[in-house]
């Protein structure tokens, strides 16, 4: 029974109270406690479509049945025994710590006892307190007037001004330069101090609360006619504030394309706010965060010297062209760095500013000197908890200057042309045709193949970097560069790059001191990923019966284990261990996981893993680039964790509907926030779902198909088609680890067919993509790969 109501008192966050009653009576069959479960979330999941900001409470006798199974965000609030020693009677709300639960005699002749549940709920208005926040605001005709502005200087000037002896200084060049642009920026802008509020209204404008401002006066006075007129206003400015906000509203759902739009319009109408976690700001914690982000800079002992480059040397150089692209690709929503220069004003005066910036790009490449503002680095530190306890607890975040993002993008393109195509084929990370689906595809396969095999196991170990980025010793990664035959001028100027970069922590408006830093390479700039996957290239395993797979830092040793002998597998990660110590890159022993997979009958007992002197966990289930992996290679918790974070989404769904959005502005929001979670690496996983958890990830499906009203392809149907495409792209591209598993048989119309004793083999992502193009009437054209073969 499901009864809706609005009690009088009710936090302004909740439309309504949803109470279920539920009785599922006792019995030892799974499956009719499976059927009544999935009755019972159709017609809850109805009712949450009509009132998607209802308060939900389901409460009654469950007899063991596991409501978690089909709503897994809910929370269960009793935690005592209700009949016996067993809890029967449970009550389940959609916020953690809605009440207290408290035990009391039965009525009657019951023989569950009664319960008592005392409302713990804080409303948002009592828990947020108001915050006060600084905006930039751009007036109309701002964009227009910058414009104008830099169209008419003269930038020679800058140039003429910082030169000397024939010999232009960049750090004057650019800093003059970029300070001139902040200057004309504050001339066209206004900044503004606003309130944000917990409980505000989205559709509260100035003039309304000009309105309530007036009838409190007109009361306070005891005025009783301005005190009519006054509330009459009021109601006539909220109605025509109401219709402004609906007309906003309907302009963001006008364009389905319109991705930004459409989210800011989601987020207005569920009024979503995300929690905020702040720092606080006090200067003595911002100096000792700002000591212990540059804690590395101790273990760098390394002087960084320049090469002379030879005669023959080619120098990079950036035509204009590719600056004024690089320039109008910007997101103009990014934050911008310690140059205090936004995205909007690079992308919107490309054309202007082009010139003057490929004129810095160029010297500097030339000289292979990086200007100091350029390579300044603001860290915003965000908790990773509640209540930080240590330094540990904060994230550093790295601001860097947009323009500098822009360069780093033009080099890194260069440095992709020139890498050999010879590298590590087991790092997936920065390279075409590769994704997480081919690193957890090779690893899961690799230890299929092997577990075929009589008397064997495998022991995977999930490697964890401390800050791994930030222990980059510039000289060591500068030296494998040269090695990669990257060009004395280029490595010069990366290794200026990573050097001499001034850092500091801020806060609202208080920053620290500043310390320069020369080791390692902020996270937020745009070359650091690739040059850690550079840095790594030579980390390979010594043993065939082992594999190192890497997807930028996150690293993965399988060992092949047979006839119970490990020496290989432990002396890999004992050389593993010591490839870090003299790279510097620091092991995470208390992250660093590991899964061991045995199937054979007969009880083995593991000794545990030991590194740099300390025991590795062995766990029975992780998360590996972003699929949970269990020791028996089920795929239950990773479709349990699919389920559960898609569920949340639909709440989003249902207030698009009850907002009355047109069907394919739904459809684009369940494609790019529900259908992307239920399919994520679904070419690996899917294929060996067993049908129980196929059922739960497609009645997610049927849920969303109701509340939008159109046909939604099923899960089956995307498996299927993205099982096709992943295999004609390995295929079709010599390179790829898996392509020697596409084999032509001798006619050229079919593949080899691969052998599988086991169904877990069988059912693989190799196996399930081989059969599916054998499949095919004819086998298609493969995509162009890097060989130049088209077809298969």
């Amino acid at each position: 029974m499901i009864i809706k109501c609005r009690p009088f008192y009710l936090p302004r966050e909740y439309t309504a109270i949803l109470l279920v009653s539920v009785y599922i009576p006792p019995n030892n069959n799974n499956s009719n406690r499976n059927d009544a479960l999935i009755e019972l979330y159709q017609h809850i999941s109805e009712q949450q479509t009509a009132h998607p900001d209802a308060f939900l409470i389901i409460a009654g006798d469950f007899n063991h049945a596991d409501l978690k199974s089909v709503f897994p965000k809910i929370h269960q609030h009793i935690n005592f025994p209700t009949r016996g020693n067993n809890i029967l009677d449970f009550v389940y709300t959609t916020q953690r710590g809605a009440y207290k639960a408290l035990p009391l005699p039965h009525l009657g002749a019951s023989d569950h006892i009664t319960v008592m549940l005392m409302p713990a709920y804080r409303p948002l208005v009592k828990v947020a307190k108001p915050v006060q926040k600084q905006i930039q605001v751009w007036p109309e005709g701002s964009s227009d007037a910058l414009q104008d502005c830099f169209d008419t200087t003269d930038w020679n000037m800058f140039k003429q001004a910082a030169t000397y002896n024939n010999s232009t200084d960049l750090q004057e060049y650019s800093e003059t330069v970029t300070a001139y642009i902040t200057k004309c920026i504050e001339d066209v802008t206004v900044t503004k101090t606003i309130t944000v509020r917990a409980n505000q209204k989205p559709w509260m404008t100035g003039e309304v609360y000009r309105l309530l401002e007036t009838r409190n006066a007109a009361f306070r006075a005891g005025d009783e006619g301005g005190l009519r007129t006054a509330r009459a206003n009021l109601s006539r400015g909220i109605r025509e504030a109401k219709r402004q906000y609906s007309r906003r509203i309907a302009h963001q759902f006008s364009d389905s394309r319109d991705t930004r739009s459409l989210w800011q319009g989601i987020q207005t109408i569920t009024d979503y706010k995300p929690p905020q976690r702040s720092c606080d700001s006090n200067i003595s914690l911002l100096n000792e965060l700002n000591t212990f982000f540059a804690r590395f800079e101790a273990h760098n002992s390394s002087t960084a010297q320049k090469t002379p480059p030879p005669p023959s040397d080619q120098m990079m150089t950036l035509t204009p062209d590719s600056v004024r692209r690089s320039f109008s690709r910007i997101n103009a929503r990014k934050a911008p760095g310690p140059d205090n220069i936004p995205g909007r004003v690079l992308r919107d005066c490309a054309a202007e500013l082009t010139d003057v910036f490929t004129d810095i790009f160029n010297i500097s490449l030339s000289k292979a000197v990086v200007p100091t503002c350029f390579k300044a680095t603001t860290i915003i530190p965000v908790p990773k908890k509640p209540s930080p306890s240590c330094f540990n607890d904060y994230r550093p975040v790295a601001l860097t200057p947009i323009l500098m993002k822009c360069f780093e993008r033009l080099v890194m393109h260069h440095i992709k042309s020139a890498l050999p195509p010879s590298l590590d084929p087991f790092q997936f990370a920065y390279r075409s045709n590769r994704s997480t689906d081919d690193a957890i595809s090779t690893t899961l396969h690799s230890a299929l193949t092997h577990l075929e095999k009589k008397d064997s196991n495998v022991r995977m170990l999930f490697i964890d970097f401390s800050s791994a980025f930030n222990t980059i010793i510039p000289q060591q990664l500068i030296h494998k560069l040269v090695e990669l035959g990257l060009n004395t001028s280029l490595c010069n100027w990366l290794l200026d790059f990573l050097t001499g970069r001034p850092q500091a922590v801020r806060v609202g408006s208080n920053t620290s001191s500043t310390i320069t830093l020369n080791t390692g390479a902020p996270q937020g700039c745009v070359l650091s990923s690739l040059l850690f996957t550079l840095l790594t290239h030579d980390c390979t395993p010594s043993h065939n019966s082992n594999l190192f797979i890497k997807f930028a830092d996150d690293t993965t040793v399988v060992g092949l284990i047979s006839n119970r002998d490990e020496t290989n597998y432990r002396s890999e990660v004992s050389r593993l261990a010591g490839w870090c110590s003299d790279n510097n890159l620091s092991l995470n022993v208390e992250k660093t996981k590991e899964i061991v997979v045995d199937f054979r009958r007969a009880h083995t007992q593991h000794v545990p893993l030991t590194i740099n002197g300390a025991t590795d966990e062995r766990v029975s289930s992780t998360k590996f680039l972003g699929v949970h992996i269990t020791e028996d290679l089920s795929w239950t918790d990773n479709t349990a964790a699919l389920a559960k974070k898609s569920q949340q989404r639909l709440y989003f769904l249902r207030k698009l509907r009850r907002a009355r959005a047109p069907p394919p502005i739904m459809y684009t929001f369940y494609r790019g926030t529900i259908e992307s979670i239920l399919t994520s690496c679904i070419t690996v996983w899917y294929g060996a779902c067993n049908a129980s958890c196929r059922k739960t990830l497609q009645r997610i499906v049927r849920a969303a198909e109701k509340i939008i009203g159109v046909s939604l392809p099923s899960l089956q149907d995307i498996y299927g088609t993205r099982l096709t495409r992943k295999a004609l792209c390995i295929a079709g591209d010599p390179t790829h680890p898996s392509h020697s598993f596409f084999s032509l048989l001798p006619s050229g119309r079919r593949l080899q067919s691969l052998q599988a004793r086991t169904s877990r083999l069988k059912n693989s992502f190799i196996h399930q993509a081989v059969r599916k193009l054998n499949s095919l009437p004819n086998l298609p054209p493969r995509p162009p790969s890097a060989s130049g073969s088209t077809d298969l």
